[in-house]
């Protein structure tokens, strides 16, 4: 979890809105139907970086979809691919790609990918979910899960789905994570909701604080701030955070595919 640097704030932002007052936080990680987002879909995103308050664009991640079969069950295979952009690659170069494999019926992930490559830092992680017996089977072992556990991409995914209308500000709502062979308890405060200007665009949005656990980039505790569409499709439109040096903000700049209207787009800029 130390080494994320692009994908790290949207992939860590949006996990986990999984909470409704009729049952218990955990219950509601097992099994939802998807009716945010459309198999084909992709969404790209900017990354700006500041250190004196001028942000300047230091790469780019995109987030696409398709329908799959794995071991004979229908899948979203969901790939987050991020880059800084070449002008930078001198400094920190990074190409990162992270995918997930989805089961459709419960949107729980069968199978995670994570290959890195961050300033000569290379990793390369394939896990396998076991929903049965609750274990994540890596390189490294097996290891007990969970039964809801999520990965970082699918987290993202199936938090699209939750309804907002549940939820109250200041809200926690907890989710387990399986990354780097262990599990980390996290949670998501529901902030409300209110009008952000991003460089795509002016938005009705969506606005949470993610917990973070402390790296060699982020900072622990809820200092990122993430928005989201106040619309069906509850895309990501702007994500701020301090980093260890500087800031970073990564805003969605295009789209393909949604499965709905992006009402919630008051005024392209």
């Amino acid at each position: 979890m130390k080494k994320f640097k692009i994908l790290a704030p949207l992939t860590l932002a949006l996990f986990g809105f999984t909470h409704t007052p009729e049952r218990p936080p955990q219950d509601n990680f097992c099994g939802i139907k998807n009716t945010a987002f459309n198999v084909k879909e992709e969404v790209s995103f900017t990354v700006y970086y500041s250190v004196a308050g001028i942000y300047v664009n230091a790469g780019d991640a995109t987030f696409t979809s398709s329908l799959e079969t794995l071991n004979g069950r229908p899948v979203y295979h969901i790939v987050g691919a991020g880059q800084t952009n070449p002008s930078y690659d001198w400094i920190y170069k990074v190409r990162d790609r992270y995918e997930s494999y989805v089961d459709t019926a419960t949107m729980q992930p069968l199978k995670f990918i994570r290959n890195v490559n961050e300033g000569g830092f290379k990793m390369y992680r394939n896990i396998t979910f076991n929903k049965r017996a609750n274990t994540a089977v890596t390189s490294k072992g097996v290891y007990k899960v969970p039964a809801c556990v999520q990965d970082v991409v699918s987290a993202m995914y199936y938090a699209r789905n939750i309804d907002f209308s549940l939820l109250q500000p200041n809200d926690k709502i907890p989710f387990s994570l399986f990354l780097d062979n262990e599990v980390f308890n996290m949670y998501i405060r529901y902030m409300g909701k209110e009008v952000i200007k991003t460089k795509y665009g002016k938005f009705n949005a969506i606005k949470i604080k993610p917990l973070l656990i402390k790296g060699t980039i982020f900072e622990g505790g809820e200092h990122m701030t993430v928005w989201v569409t106040d619309d069906a499709n509850h895309i990501p439109v702007r994500v701020e955070s301090p980093i260890v040096v500087g800031k970073v903000k990564i805003d969605m700049m295009g789209y393909n595919n949604l499965r709905h209207p992006l009402t919630s787009l008051i005024k392209r800029k």
